[in-house]
């Protein structure tokens, strides 16, 4: 099914995006068929959400606010995927055991 959708995120992630949640973030946009893009703190610059050089490049921070578009296949189940992503830390709590 050929879809378009988008949500907005709160980053609370301690200290945003930095290597591993942007690696995390744009492994599980690759997974998907659909076109993902991310814009920052209400920006209109769009940027590609499965390019890791863009996401790191944003300086995404804690208390930053992402839109995530896509539009494709599977957009839906990508959208909520990669929120539920971001609202679960990048789920590195999990992996280190300790809080973001």
């Amino acid at each position: 099914m050929h879809a378009s959708c988008q949500t907005e995120v709160e980053v609370k992630h301690g200290v945003g995006l930095h290597a591993r949640p942007s690696v995390t973030f744009t492994r599980l946009a690759k997974s998907f068929p659909c076109s993902i893009e991310v814009a920052v703190n209400g920006s209109d610059v769009w940027l590609n959400g499965k390019s890791i050089i863009k996401i790191m490049g944003a300086k995404i921070r804690k208390g930053s606010m992402l839109k995530i578009r896509a539009d494709g296949i599977l957009a839906e189940e990508a959208i909520r995927a990669l929120k539920d992503l971001i609202e679960r830390n990048f789920d590195e709590e999990k992996k280190h055991g300790r809080t973001a």
